[in-house]
C-alpha cells in the first residue's frame, strides 16, 4: 500500500465522529455523569431510566458543523417528570456558546410543547442540564460562564429583562491525565481530544491505546472501537501513514491489531473516495450558506461601521467556516463598537 497521508478533509469534523461514537454507548454516558457530576445532581437522577433523543435540533445540513447529544432520564422520585441532559463539545473558544446552546434548548422545548399538545393540562417545561466539554489549547475563561456576560450595559438594573444560564464545564485543559476517569472508552476520547494536537502525541499515543486491550478480547465491540479511534487519528494527525500508525499499535495491542490497520487503510481510501462524490453535492448547499452569511455580515457592517467596510470583508472573504461566520453575524448585532468585531476577526 502506498505510504500516502491522510488528508483531514477525507475524514470531516473526526472530533465530532468520535465524539458521536463515544456517546452513543450509555454506559459511556452514564459512567461520565457518575464520575463528574456532583452528587447533589446526581442523587436527583434515575440514570437507570437513561435514553438517547433520536430528535436532532440542527439543520440536516450542518450535521457536520455542530453537534447535539440529548438524553432523556426519569428524576429519581418518579415524580417530576424528565430531565434532559445536553452535551456538546468545543476545540475551541467560541465566544458565542451560549446562543448555540440556547438555541438547542428552545428547539428541545419547543418539541416538548409539539408531542404534549395533546393534553389539556399546561404542561411545565423540563430541565435542560447543558455539558460543554472543552479541548482547546487554552483554559475557558471563567468569566464567560453565563450567557449575561455576552450583554454590555448596565445588566444588573436590566437584570429582570435578561435571559441568563450557565453550562456544566469540563475543561480538559484543567484535568491531569490521572484525573480522567470513567469507562475505558471515555478515558480514551478524553486523553485523545486533550492531546491530539500535542507534539509528543506519538510518544502518548501507545499508553492512550493500551488503555483499549481489555475491550481487544471482545472481538466485535474492541475492533468497532478501535477503528473509530483509528479514523479519529487519521483525520487529525496532518503527517501519520498507515504504518506509522501500524508499529505504534503493535506496540500498544497486538501484532493481529497492527495488521488490521493496513486493512482499514484501504478501506477508508475507498470511502474517501465515496465522500468525495457526495461532498460536492452538499458543498453546493453549504456555500449558498456561506455567501448568505457573508451579505448579512456585509449589510451589518455598512449599516454599523461603514468605515471599516473594506477592511472588515476582505478578511471575511477568506473565512469559509460557517460556525465562526455564524458567530460573527451575532456579534456584529450587538457590538457596541468596531473594535469588538475586529478583535474577533484577529
Amino acid at each position: 500500500m502506498n505510504e500516502e497521508r491522510y488528508d483531514i478533509s477525507r475524514l470531516p469534523n473526526p472530533h465530532d465522529k468520535l465524539f458521536r461514537d463515544v456517546w452513543s454507548d450509555l454506559d459511556n454516558v452514564k459512567s461520565f455523569l457518575t464520575e463528574y457530576l456532583p452528587h447533589a445532581l446526581l442523587n436527583e437522577m434515575d440514570l437507570s431510566t437513561l435514553e438517547i433523543c433520536k430528535d436532532s435540533f440542527v439543520e440536516k445540513e450542518l450535521k457536520e458543523y455542530f453537534s447535539d447529544m440529548l438524553y432523556r432520564m426519569q428524576f429519581s422520585d418518579k415524580t417530576s417528570g424528565y430531565l434532559y441532559v445536553l452535551f456538546e463539545h468545543k476545540s475551541y473558544d467560541d465566544k458565542y456558546l451560549h446562543l448555540q446552546l440556547l438555541e438547542y434548548m428552545i428547539n428541545i422545548w419547543r418539541l416538548f410543547l409539539k408531542q404534549h399538545a395533546h393534553r389539556k393540562r399546561r404542561q411545565p417545561l423540563p430541565i435542560i442540564l447543558p455539558i460543554l466539554i472543552y479541548h482547546g489549547d487554552k483554559s475557558w475563561p471563567e468569566h464567560r460562564m453565563q450567557l449575561s456576560s455576552l450583554i454590555g450595559g448596565p445588566v444588573d438594573i436590566f437584570s429582570k429583562y435578561i435571559p441568563n444560564f450557565t453550562f456544566r464545564l469540563y475543561d480538559l485543559t484543567r484535568f491531569s491525565d490521572d484525573e480522567i476517569k470513567g469507562t475505558i472508552m471515555i478515558r480514551v476520547m478524553q486523553l485523545l481530544f486533550k492531546h491530539i494536537f500535542d507534539p509528543d502525541l506519538p510518544e502518548r499515543l501507545p499508553d492512550i491505546l493500551r488503555l483499549m486491550q481489555q475491550l481487544v478480547e471482545d472481538n466485535q465491540t474492541g475492533m468497532r472501537s478501535i477503528e473509530s479511534v483509528l479514523r479519529y487519528l487519521f483525520g487529525t494527525v496532518e503527517d501519520i501513514t498507515p504504518n506509522m500508525m501500524k508499529k505504534i499499535v503493535e506496540t500498544a495491542l497486538s501484532e493481529k491489531e497492527g495488521e488490521y490497520i493496513m486493512t482499514l487503510a484501504e478501506k477508508l481510501l475507498l470511502e474517501g473516495e465515496k465522500r468525495g462524490i457526495e461532498k460536492g453535492k452538499l458543498e453546493g448547499k453549504l456555500e449558498g450558506k456561506l455567501e448568505g452569511l457573508k451579505q448579512a455580515i456585509e449589510l451589518g457592517i455598512a449599516l454599523k461601521f461603514p468605515d471599516r467596510m473594506q477592511t472588515v470583508m476582505s478578511k471575511i472573504n477568506k473565512i469559509h467556516d460557517i460556525d465562526r461566520l455564524s458567530q460573527i453575524t451575532v456579534a456584529i448585532r450587538v457590538a457596541e463598537n468596531e473594535s469588538e468585531i475586529m478583535a474577533l476577526l484577529d
